[in-house]
């Protein structure tokens, strides 16, 4: 079946949103996972805390608008990444909202232990939010274990993979039918393990893009390492996925872009180049992302048991009424958060240093709210 102009637009729209989330929340998180190491005390973790604080929760946005975009443009293929991926997507949402709850908690109480405990939630939250990122991804390159039928009784039973049209007519789905550990395979785990190091790379991007003094110094040192690391796993990965789980062959070109992006990166880093560094890293980002989709081809979801179980494109498209009704509506609303987005970033685009933070702190005395006094409600 023929894709039509308004799916390939939502196609896209999809893949932008998602290269939206990944380059900014990108560096989000990569920034928390420098809590320890590259933070050598308080006021090092305040300093990385107030680069990302103007900026996280308009880059959730973008997260938000995918699963939306995903849910209204390709119901199907909402539903059954959803219901397949159910259990890691609700460890996602968990780990997203103990770090929402770090960011937004920490300064609330004046006690190193309230403090350290958040930072700790935070650090291990990013790398595993990072890691759990990376092997969703890896499962869209590698393709999932979907097949095409009903459940009757509790059990599943597979529809006749040569009448797959009279299946799905007849009122079969898709579903995920190899469970939660189907999703973790040596490539689903080392995508995982990429994802992660180009997010701790790019958070150390940023934070020496965005610092000043011995702060930045440290950051723009660390950077000249973690992007030739970063870069070589992220390389044997999408070879591997390439070779191995490729359905066509122009995504070998925004695989090769990225790799000389990403080379072109960690280059800028070595002549300490941060700014440019970072920037370049963002548009490798926004090219993997791309890789990843079109490996997909025409499909939304491919399946490892057979072909002919691929979830396409056409079958989890939503109706085309629908489609011409969001499309309307992000033609008005997308460049206003783009706009807004933008703005917000030139409002606070100037470095921060240690000395900028100060050496009191505002919380409020844990002992007195206990006690229920002097505490202003």
């Amino acid at each position: 079946m023929e894709l039509t102009a308004l799916q390939i637009i939502w196609f896209v729209l999809i893949i932008v949103l998602w290269i939206g989330y990944v380059t900014l929340e990108g560096f989000g998180f990569g920034a928390a996972m420098n809590l320890h190491g590259l933070a050598k005390d308080e006021k090092d973790r305040r300093l990385i805390l107030n680069t990302i604080g103007p900026h996280w929760d308009g880059n959730e946005v973008f997260l938000l608008t995918a699963g939306g975009a995903t849910f209204a443009a390709f119901p199907e293929w909402y539903a059954t990444m959803f219901s397949g991926m159910y259990l890691a997507l609700v460890v996602v949402l968990l780990l997203l909202i103990v770090r929402i709850s770090a960011i937004e908690w920490r300064g609330k109480i004046d006690s190193a232990k309230w403090r350290n405990a958040w930072d700790n939630l935070h650090f291990g939250a990013s790398w595993l939010v990072s890691i759990l990122w990376g092997v969703a991804f890896a499962n869209f390159v590698q393709g999932m274990t979907i097949e095409i039928g009903k459940y009757e009784n509790g059990a599943f039973q597979a529809s006749d993979k040569a009448d797959i049209s009279g299946a799905l007519a007849d009122g079969a789905q898709h579903f995920l039918t190899g469970g939660f550990f189907s999703l973790l395979t040596p490539f689903t785990i080392l995508g995982g393990i990429a994802v992660a190091l180009l997010f701790f790379n790019h958070g150390t991007l940023w934070l020496a893009l965005k610092t000043a003094g011995d702060f930045h110094k440290r950051a723009l040192k660390q950077a000249k390492t973690t992007g030739l690391i970063s870069t070589a796993v992220t390389a044997i990965w999408a070879i591997w996925g390439q070779l191995a789980y490729h359905v066509n062959w122009y995504s070998w070109i925004p695989l090769l872009l990225a790799a000389v992006l990403l080379i072109c990166s960690a280059l800028l880093a070595l002549k300490e180049n941060e700014k440019g560094a970072f920037f370049v890293h963002s548009a490798a980002l926004a090219v993997a992302v791309i890789f990843i989709f079109l490996t997909l081809g025409a499909n939304a979801i491919k399946s490892t048991i057979d072909p002919a179980y691929h979830l396409t494109l056409a079958q989890a498209s939503a109706t085309g009424p629908t489609h011409t009704v969001m499309l309307i509506a992000a033609i008005i609303f997308v460049p206003i958060v783009l706009v807004y987005t933008v703005w917000s970033y030139l409002v606070f685009a100037q470095r921060i240093s240690r000395e900028n933070i100060p050496d009191t702190f505002v919380g409020l005395d844990l002992h007195e709210i206990r006690k229920f006094e002097k505490v202003n409600y």
